[in-house]
């Protein structure tokens, strides 16, 4: 069985991977979701993460289908107290306005319990910060949630190093619950939102890391590797700027370090992401069983410090 690991200074311990629902009800329809949630807690996985704005960008969709779908499969396979749920707002506007105010942070709560068809979000984020908002109320709208037994922990995600330090000790000036865990983009081949600053000022407050796009959209399993492999996926477009840059250093390395121990190139990225300092779990996701499988095996998977520093020095 693999080990849990706390989730910062949390009550929550969680597998080191975390399954991502924004391809639910978009690239995932409801039967390869399904299928996808059933491989991931069968393989030991622990933690699903989704948002409200799930998948608004799709034509048709206002955001809460992957949260649907969830839901659907929470009660079809009556697993709601084996996993964990985290979810965010922040980014639909709505019920109570938009962004971060404190009306809206009370609406998309109850909007995405009934969803999910729970009575509790193990945790919450922040889906972007919201610099029109006043930091204290807005601590004080997620306060009210985890008081009264709505939501357990509290996350931000895509946050500036400055903006997480004045919300994380302004709450906690005002004795109310504060961020706990940070959601950032991470990933071998984007590394300068989350290193530096920011990833030390986790480690020392002991923020739960996890971060999202740990395989840079697909970029990182080795499935773009020429111009004429961008048009294998709907996000193939998103992969050119990689490959201009230092992307084929970074799987050149890559290859190198799955010929060596024998795993596939998602499991490696993500194998080098679970040891980097700060983090407790990378969220990556799958529109199979076959690849929850795959990405399951980077749970068990350690790489050598040599190998971690080679594939660091690819990217620098």
């Amino acid at each position: 069985m693999t080990d849990l690991r706390r989730l910062g200074a949390s009550d929550l311990k969680i597998a080191p991977l975390v399954l991502g629902g924004n391809v639910f009800g978009w690239t995932a329809d409801r039967a390869a979701s399904f299928a996808v949630l059933d491989a991931f807690v069968a393989g030991g996985g622990t933690m699903i993460d989704t948002a409200d704005a799930y998948s608004a960008w799709v034509d048709g969709h206002s955001g809460g289908e992957s949260e649907t779908l969830i839901g659907e499969w929470l009660r079809a396979s009556g697993q709601r107290d084996r996993v964990l749920i985290a979810t965010k707002m922040g980014m639909l506007p709505g019920e109570g306005g938009e962004g971060l105010a404190p009306a809206r942070i009370a609406a998309a709560c109850e909007a995405s319990l009934r969803r999910l068809g729970t009575d509790r979000i193990d945790l919450y984020y922040a889906h972007r910060d919201d610099e029109t908002q006043p930091q204290e109320a807005v601590a004080d709208a997620f306060a009210r949630l985890v008081e009264a037994g709505k939501v357990r922990v509290l996350g931000a995600s895509n946050f500036h190093a400055a903006r997480l330090k004045s919300a994380v000790e302004g709450a906690r000036a005002a004795g109310l619950p504060h961020y706990q865990v940070l959601q950032p983009e991470y990933n071998l081949v984007s590394r300068h939102r989350f290193e530096g600053e920011l990833q030390d000022y986790c480690v020392t407050e002991n923020i739960g890391v996890l971060p999202y796009l740990g395989l840079a959209r697909g970029f990182l399993t080795g499935k773009y590797r020429t111009r004429d492999d961008l048009t294998k996926s709907v996000r193939g477009g998103q992969m050119a700027e990689l490959l201009e840059g230092n992307g084929a250093a970074i799987l050149s390395a890559l290859d190198a370090v799955a010929a060596e121990t024998g795993a596939t190139l998602a499991q490696v990225s993500l194998a080098w992401l679970i040891a980097q300092p700060g983090v407790t779990a990378p969220i990556a996701s799958a529109t199979s069983a076959a690849q929850a499988e795959d990405l399951l095996g980077a749970m068990t998977l350690t790489l050598s410090p040599e190998q971690r520093a080679r594939l660091t020095d690819a990217g620098a």
